[in-house]
């Protein structure tokens, strides 16, 4: 039996198959692959134009596959500027070299690009969710303005706000909190027409800064700068960099000019502190939450996007066609989505990436210096066995992954 007839018969009536509470990217991307697929989906979200938020502004690596194989990477490509090369450095020298196709794009402009996508299937309604209601034949949303709404699935892509996940009796359990803060700030050439490379990642130098990467890149029409830091908001570093972004910022990496050249620092300073949290006590009936609705991650270890692709991916294709076709969405049936195997790799592997990621930036233990120093070094002898002979790097590469 196909989609479309479980759909246009459906077991239980209700006004819509699925309610998606969130037009964020995860709730948009849901929505996209949903409705293409000829389910009836409500799409709710208090913007009508998404308000520019500063999240996720570099799209790649299996990122691209996987929006690719949603069919969603062509309108990304069309609004995005991409690149193909990003030099990696350290200390003011080369690690080695990225070649790879990227995108660089303001997650507001993504979230347009992917809105501008949805299929006629998707009804979009502004408003505001005040409460919801669950079972396992019908989901009850009440919406500010416009009374209430059901619905046979709720998919709540909510992200950090956790308002109606607390009405169910959905928790947080913090795994870290205040993990990590990031800095997003526009940059423009100081004197010089144009900058030495399109893109760069500048690694930190010292353990007491607690810088663990700089990456500049393009982005709409400017060069757009996101710096990862493990330190408090509070911390006065990070109040010296707002006010004093230049200075604080050389001082720290002080070859950044001379390896991509002088700059000046434009606009406001936005910024992003993280707490790695996951949600407790989700496994209900009738509502089933993805992204960061479900975890969150840390922005350094650049694995957001890939989880919240994953979450996606396995809900829209896996999961929510066995689901529609039966008559109840008991809380056994949804935990099979947080039971799935790509699921909970890709969720484990955001988590291991997160600690990595900040114990190589900040642990000043003997053992944490060695893999540090070993970790950069080695970065550094294969990129010069790659200009001598990318062939032996390759087998090198091999015998690293097989071993």
């Amino acid at each position: 039996m196909t989609a479309d007839r479980l759909i246009s018969s459906p077991l239980i009536q209700t006004d819509t198959d699925i309610a998606i509470v969130g037009a964020g990217l995860a709730g948009t991307l849901a929505a996209c692959v949903l409705g293409r697929a000829g389910y009836h989906v409500t799409l709710i979200d208090r913007h009508l134009l998404f308000p520019q938020e500063f999240r996720v502004e570099k799209i790649g690596g299996d990122q691209i596959e996987k929006l690719r194989r949603l069919g969603l990477l062509d309108p990304l490509s069309a609004a995005a500027i991409a690149f193909d090369e990003i030099v990696n450095i350290r200390a003011g020298r080369v690690l080695d070299r990225t070649y790879a196709r990227h995108y660089g794009i303001l997650y507001n402009d993504l979230v347009a690009a992917m809105r501008a996508q949805l299929p006629e299937t998707v009804r979009f309604v502004v408003g505001q969710v005040d409460g919801v209601k669950t079972s396992t034949s019908r989901q009850r949303i009440a919406i500010l303005g416009h009374g209430e709404m059901t619905a046979r699935l709720l998919v709540l892509a909510t992200g950090m706000g956790d308002i109606l996940g607390r009405d169910l009796g959905i928790s947080r359990k913090f795994i870290r909190p205040r993990q990590s803060l990031t800095f997003g700030f526009n940059l423009r050439p100081a004197g010089a027409k144009r900058f030495k490379h399109t893109a760069l990642t500048y690694y930190g130098e010292r353990v007491s800064d607690g810088i663990d990467h700089l990456s500049l890149f393009p982005a709409s029409d400017i060069i757009r700068a996101n710096l990862f830091l493990f330190r408090d908001h509070r911390d006065p570093w990070a109040k010296a960099f707002r006010e004093r972004p230049k200075e604080t910022l050389t001082a720290a990496l002080p070859g950044l000019v001379n390896t991509f050249g002088d700059f000046e620092v434009i606009g406001r300073i936005d910024s992003w502190l993280s707490d790695i949290t996951v949600a407790e006590k989700c496994r209900r009936e009738g509502v089933v939450l993805i992204g960061d609705a479900y975890q969150t991650s840390c922005p350094a270890a650049g694995t957001g996007v890939s989880r919240l692709l994953t979450d996606v991916e396995r809900l829209c294709t896996a999961y929510v066609p066995q689901w529609i076709a039966e008559d109840s969405m008991t809380a056994a049936k949804i935990a099979t989505f947080y039971d799935d195997a790509q699921k909970q790799e890709m969720d484990e592997r955001a988590l291991q990436l997160a600690d990595y990621r900040h114990d190589l930036t900040t642990e000043t233990g003997l053992k944490w210096t060695t893999r540090r120093q070993f970790h950069f070094a080695r970065r550094r002898v294969m990129h010069g066995i790659d200009k001598l002979s990318p062939a032996l790097a390759d087998r090198w590469r091999q015998l690293k992954i097989a071993t």
